[in-house]
């Protein structure tokens, strides 16, 4: 099994707001490709900073064929939108990891 993880710092200002954004259309949308099979979303408990807090969203597929195609055709979009949405309030970097 593949995990694709990104993990998001966000400012806390926004927190409500781009969690029902994130759990109402931007994990629906990747779910819907149907290129991954699940996903969880974690607050990061760690992360100790004033102004800002960290989530962590980790979507499980079975093939990197699967995951490197959402990379290519429709990840762009949605980063994209997510970009606009909260410019300036949020920072993303993710990781590709394979379970052994």
């Amino acid at each position: 099994m593949l995990l694709y993880n990104v993990t998001y710092g966000i400012d806390k200002g926004i927190e409500t707001e781009w969690i029902a954004w994130m759990k109402s259309y931007y994990l629906p949308a990747m779910l819907n490709t149907g290129l991954f099979i699940d996903y969880k979303m974690y607050k990061i408990l760690s992360h100790d900073d004033e102004g800002s807090v960290s989530y962590s969203i980790q979507c499980f597929s079975n093939k990197i064929e699967d995951v490197l195609l959402y990379l290519n055709e429709f990840a762009p979009k949605l980063v994209e939108e997510h970009r606009i949405r909260y410019k300036d309030q949020h920072v993303a970097f993710n990781t590709l990891l394979d379970e052994v």
